[in-house]
């Protein structure tokens, strides 16, 4: 089976789609009617076949693999006839063995000459950090604080703010965490590291952080732990120490008002695409998202890392199947190893016995999609990785500092995922979907990847780039994966996304909760 799965990047036409010589099944390109010949797979369709569903080109035993791309994504259950529909009716979700030949097939990026490096108009900040955007950030350390924090930035209307036009808003990151948990290990840790990351990243001018005073996760512990200074743009506050609930919004309300001056004096100015950070998503997945979206978002990377950038890949069990296809491209075995470890610990302690997609089943939308199960989804999903050198591998929310493609261990629930990826210093975000997620960050801008024509006009106001025109024939994919690259610096300079004009990100903060509750 081939390591590097790779879109051909031709115009598709036809019926069907055909991803690799040697697969046994193709892809509907538009709807398929019961008894319609195929004349470029010399079959004659045996099912009324979807748009974005697979159909059998030969007979296929019990038992035997079901290639797409030239890589197994499941067994035929049963003995499938060419020209029958391949679903998860005759697909049977099956462990394989793979050989993850770490770092065998390493090739270091081919940086652009520097006189030829894209920039984009950023906001850079005195620590030398760069900004896409601007906000004021309300921080809570624990759910009791959580109405404060609300209160607070909803108190900063467009009104009140207008005359801070340089700021993008007031932002509240509350949370249901940082009390009744294990007050050390693991999960501690990872709450401390988001929230730090939040506390540390380009794009806050400023920060509150609001703690309740009696909670586990204390503010002293938390700055200790993550090294963090208290003063100036950093400033924490403790309801019962303070008075209460109004005492506490009103003194964070005041120091706002304190920080807007300096938060406004700010000016965009030309710097290097080596200083973006793009955390890499799907959602709503469809049939179609291993064709358009994801494979374009994966050029687009190979663009951004030859420029100097940073792609975060993440969602560990939607590379679930296919993470051999990583580890060979692996900087060194050691990369390679701890992508491994994160995957195992996956199946081997945190999932196991347990109803989730990793063990086999994707959601319901996906299956409507077209996707039989996780191997068929990990299969796209991967590819908005593109195709060049795995770099790093961290855990969740941990701070990144390698350049080029790297890998952040996160669940695949969207919102989770890129809480961890902005937590690790992602200022834009790469969206794509199949069925029409709907979904915006702050403080970091998303951009949304439609795969599919129909759905793009259907959700237009939500998508901002529409990659089914690569099925459509009008655009091939290395454009694609250009114009996607120039979106991201566009929106980087302060071209609001659709997401952002719909004002989506307010209820988007979501960390991992992997500990009990007692």
């Amino acid at each position: 089976m081939t390591a590097q799965v790779q879109h051909t990047g031709k115009h598709v036409a036809g019926l069907t789609i055909r991803l690799h010589p040697d697969d046994n099944v193709v892809v509907a390109r538009q709807e398929v009617a019961l008894g319609m010949a195929l004349a470029e797979e010399k079959v004659t369709s045996r099912a009324q076949i979807p748009a974005g569903y697979k159909l059998a080109t030969r007979e296929i035993q019990q038992g035997e693999a079901i290639l797409k791309y030239n890589v197994p994504i499941g067994f035929a259950s049963r003995d499938i006839s060419a020209g029958d529909m391949v679903h998860s009716h005759n697909v049977a979700f099956e462990e394989f063995d793979r050989d993850y030949r770490h770092a065998e097939g390493y090739v270091p990026v081919t940086p652009v000459p520097e006189n030829e490096v894209a920039t984009f108009q950023g906001i850079v900040r005195a620590n030398g950090q760069v900004a896409t955007r601007n906000y004021v950030a309300i921080l809570s350390t624990v759910n009791c604080s959580a109405t404060v924090a609300r209160k607070v930035a909803d108190w900063f209307t467009e009104e009140r703010l207008a005359d801070f036009p340089n700021v993008d808003g007031v932002v509240a990151f509350p949370h249901s965490l940082g009390c009744g948990m294990e007050m050390t290990g693991e999960p501690m840790a990872l709450l401390r590291r988001t929230i730090a990351g939040y506390a540390r990243h380009a794009n806050f001018a400023a920060v509150l952080i609001v703690g309740l005073g009696c909670e586990r996760n204390q503010i002293n512990g938390l700055l200790e732990d993550e090294g963090l200074d208290a003063g100036g743009r950093l400033q924490t506050f403790t309801m019962q120490a303070m008075g209460g609930t109004t005492k506490t919004i009103q003194a964070c309300v005041e120091a706002v008002e304190a920080l807007l001056p300096e938060a406004n004096r700010v000016e965009r100015q030309p710097v290097s695409a080596a200083h973006l950070t793009v955390g890499l998503q799907c959602g709503g997945s469809d049939g179609f998202s291993s064709i358009t979206a994801n494979p374009a978002l994966g050029r687009a990377v190979d663009i951004l890392a030859r420029h100097g950038g940073t792609a975060i890949l993440s969602e560990t069990p939607e590379i679930y199947g296919v993470e051999h296809t990583l580890t060979r491209r692996a900087a060194s075995r050691e990369v390679g190893e701890k992508l491994v470890e994160r995957v195992r610990w996956w199946k081997e302690e945190y999932s196991v016995g347990r109803d989730v997609q990793i063990n086999g089943k994707v959601s319901p939308g996906n299956q409507v999609g077209g996707l039989a199960n996780i191997f068929e989804k990990s299969l796209g999903s991967s590819m908005k990785g593109g195709t060049g050198p795995l770099m790093a591998v961290y855990r969740y929310a941990e701070p990144v500092t390698a350049k080029g493609l790297v890998f952040m261990d996160t669940p695949g629930y969207d919102p989770v995922s890129i809480t961890g990826q902005i937590a690790g210093g992602a200022n834009l975000v790469a969206f794509t979907t199949g069925r029409g997620s709907m979904f915006g960050a702050k403080p970091s801008p998303t951009i949304k990847l439609a795969t599919n024509t129909s759905m793009y006009e259907r959700l237009s106001d939500d998508m901002d780039i529409n990659c089914g025109e690569i099925i459509d024939g009008t655009c091939d994919m290395e454009a694609m994966g250009q114009r996607i690259f120039e979106q991201m610096l566009a929106t980087a300079s302060g071209q609001r996304s659709k997401s952002e004009l719909l004002g989506l990100g307010d209820n988007e903060f979501v960390p991992w909760h992997i500990g009990i509750m007692s």
